[in-house]
């Protein structure tokens, strides 16, 4: 299997935790596709992915899986034994509305901020920007760590008993958040407790290595 991802991109974190959660590091190929650069946005990766983003996963067949809760959902069901997308009907149901929850109220809302209130990736890519959205949504993304620190002074993880996809999610939105300097709010103890043992967890600690770090610096 290749991944084609930016080594330090919040979602890309989301794929590369989940690969790591299911042992599936060594069985990958990794191939940088350059953020900063636009690359992501030619014709090349449009071939591979029709909206542009990244990550995508290609299979041995040439079969292109884009969208990390795709990736991750086939990733999941590789071995036969899911363990981040729930077993039952009722865990399914609720890991994946939590998920959603991640992306809209959280991860997604701090990528708009960052793509129309912050220089973003930068004026060659960043070809049209709304300051006002971008602001909108950042208030929508502190909203949304609001909602999840009341999650989280309920239950361990963020579908319930166990790590699952939707975790992963969060923990996306908040490496984004540090990316942008947008800090979780001082009240929001549950989620800061939360994100500080996420933080120490290995599939998230060890998802860069030291080479791709340093290859990622712009």
């Amino acid at each position: 299997m290749t991944i084609y991802d930016w080594p330090t991109g919040p979602y890309p974190a989301r794929v590369r935790i989940a690969l790591a959660e299911k042992n599936l590091r060594s069985r990958v190929e990794f191939v940088s596709v350059n953020l900063w650069s636009g690359e992501h946005k030619k014709a090349e990766h449009l071939a591979r992915n029709y909206s542009g983003t990244l990550p995508v996963l290609e299979l041995d067949d040439r079969t292109f899986i884009g969208e990390c809760t795709a990736i991750t959902e086939y990733l999941d069901a590789l071995d036969g034994t899911p363990t981040l997308t729930g077993t039952t009907p009722r865990e399914k149901g609720v890991i994946h509305m939590m998920n959603k929850r991640a992306e809209l109220e959280l991860l997604d809302a701090i990528s708009v901020y960052f793509h129309h209130a912050t220089p973003g990736l930068g004026p060659d890519v960043e070809t049209y920007q709304n300051a006002e959205w971008g602001f909108r949504q950042r208030d929508k993304a502190l909203r949304g760590m609001h909602y999840f620190d009341g999650v989280l002074k309920t239950r361990p993880f963020v579908a319930g008993g166990e790590f699952s996809m939707a975790d992963i999610t969060v923990i996306g939105g908040l490496i984004f958040a540090g990316l942008v300097e947008l800090r979780i709010p001082a009240e929001c103890e549950a989620l800061q407790a939360w994100w500080a043992k996420m933080q120490a967890r290995p599939s998230v600690k060890n998802r860069v290595t030291m080479s791709e770090q340093a290859d990622a610096v712009v």
